[in-house]
């Protein structure tokens, strides 16, 4: 079967793709830039690659009319604090129009449970998805589903990040709303299972585990799994703005995501019907047992995909990777040449796990304060980390930096920030060699957006000479135990 799949480098689309092949299903993986596909997919070799935007029409002209099977895996939800709704929307309609031509049978929609009255934004946003999905004429499977629950789930991130770093938590109101989470592997499982199921055509379906919990008793259980003693004391007085900055601060979501969640926390996710066990049969795994699975994957390093790996800026930042020529006009420079006498792999293995647990080499409190003052100002923070302490690639997040690109065979890797700067930054590291002496080659390019970008530069100007002067120095000499 040929199947069209959307959302292919986000958290679900990544980890349904191998169940498909696995399948024996003709994948074909619509992404906005094919480029960060193959630098992050071990299947680009097995799949049909096509490029689209879904608020821009003109380019969907890719679609294979001979397509038995779409999945609509996208969503708009972070690209900022309101006015996604519109953006989901016309992302929908822009695409079912794409479809209309193809010989599509069955259009399969993953979504959030939407079961209570007085929905936030971001439910009744994805509850006019629905509607607009229907009208197509294609034969609709709905899938509704509460919080995910697998490594590198928002979800789970997010409990997480409360749980591990605050002893003592003085929480809002929202916490005693009810949920259902669902682990990855039972949704995974649910996708593939109403593939081409004629049982499933036409038909909606609420999804979740066997556990009914509020947010709190899942931080709590969480708290036990992990053997630590977490007290959470409920005040009724936090309002909606001051919990997603709250979330912000302490958790590693951007502050519109953190906005969005927050309004729809009010809302009781919780399954009305369990009529999806008829149709694709399976017992679903309990919470705990999820949170054992995503902390064994976690210590493995073995984390397939991340939310926090999906653009920061949502559908207005599609072409990142045009970034990887950094610009050499209009731009200010600080370049650290550092040689070196060891092994250049060892140096650029260095290089290739900098950021999240390994840290920045040199002066990682100045890093975190800088990450700091940018959650404050809305930012991304450091807080995100990296996907995986082993592996990059070109798209993934490396604390409040995007990867552009990873190169292995040239020993080079360049950051694009995502942090809030007046204007936009590059870092990058290179091994090079010159007369059989080896050196590190360590470039932070910045251009200014207008007056005060240059005010920025110069005035941080004696903390860069501090900073990437050690930092560089470090990444020559650091021995991993």
């Amino acid at each position: 079967m040929k199947i069209l799949l959307t959302g292919a480098n986000g958290y679900i689309g990544t980890r349904l793709l191998p169940v498909l092949l696995a399948a024996g299903h003709e994948v074909v993986c619509m992404v906005r830039d094919k480029r960060r596909f193959a630098e992050a997919s071990d299947f680009c070799d097995q799949v049909q690659i096509i490029t689209g935007d879904l608020l821009k029409p003109e380019t969907l002209v890719e679609i294979p009319a001979d397509i038995h099977a779409a999945y609509y895996l996208v969503h708009s939800m972070s690209a900022s604090e309101h006015g996604f709704s519109e953006l989901e929307t016309a992302s929908a309609q822009n695409f079912t129009a794409a479809l209309k031509p193809s010989q599509c049978q069955q259009l399969i929609y993953l979504t959030g449970i939407v079961n209570d009255p007085g929905l936030s934004e971001h439910l009744s946003s994805r509850l006019a998805v629905e509607d607009v999905l229907k009208q197509s004429g294609i034969p609709l499977t709905i899938l509704r589903a509460a919080i995910i629950i697998g490594s590198g789930s928002a979800s789970f991130e997010i409990i997480r990040d409360l749980t591990e770093k605050l002893p003592v938590m003085v929480a809002p109101k929202w916490i005693k709303t009810k949920c259902q989470p669902i682990g990855i592997r039972d949704v995974l499982r649910y996708l593939s299972g109403v593939l081409s199921n004629e049982k499933a055509m036409q038909q909606t379906f609420d999804i979740g585990g066997p556990d009914i919990l509020s947010y709190k008793e899942m931080m709590l259980q969480y708290a036990e799994v992990r053997h630590l003693k977490r007290f959470i004391l409920t005040l009724p007085l936090l309002t909606p703005r001051l919990s997603s900055l709250w979330l912000n601060m302490v958790t590693s979501v951007p502050y519109a995501l953190a906005r969005s969640l927050v309004d729809s926390m009010k809302n009781e996710v919780v399954c009305k019907e369990n009529y999806i066990s008829s149709v694709v049969p399976g017992i679903c795994l309990s919470y705990r047992k999820n949170l054992a699975l995503a902390f064994e994957k976690i210590e493995q390093n073995s984390i397939v995909s991340s939310w926090k790996d999906a653009l920061n800026r949502g559908y207005l930042d599609t072409s990142f990777m045009d970034q990887v020529k950094v610009p050499q006009n209009g731009t200010l420079e600080y370049k650290v040449k550092m040689p070196f006498e060891r092994d250049p792999q060892e140096v650029f293995e260095n290089i290739w796990s900098i950021g999240g647990n390994r840290g920045w080499y040199y002066a990682n409190w100045l890093w975190n304060l800088r990450g700091f003052l940018d959650k404050l100002m809305g930012g991304v923070g450091t807080r995100r980390g990296r996907t995986s302490n082993a592996s990059i690639h070109a798209g993934d997040v490396v604390d409040f930096w995007r990867v552009l690109l990873a190169d292995q065979q040239n020993k080079r890797l360049l950051l694009f920030a995502e942090m809030k700067v007046p204007g936009e930054a590059w870092l990058e590291f290179k091994v090079i060699e010159f007369h059989g002496q080896y050196f590190l080659s360590q470039i932070a390019t910045f251009r200014p957006s207008g007056l005060w970008g240059r005010i920025y530069w110069y005035a941080m100007f004696p903390f860069h000479i501090f900073l990437f002067n050690g930092m560089a120095r470090r990444i020559t000499q650091f021995k991993a135990q």
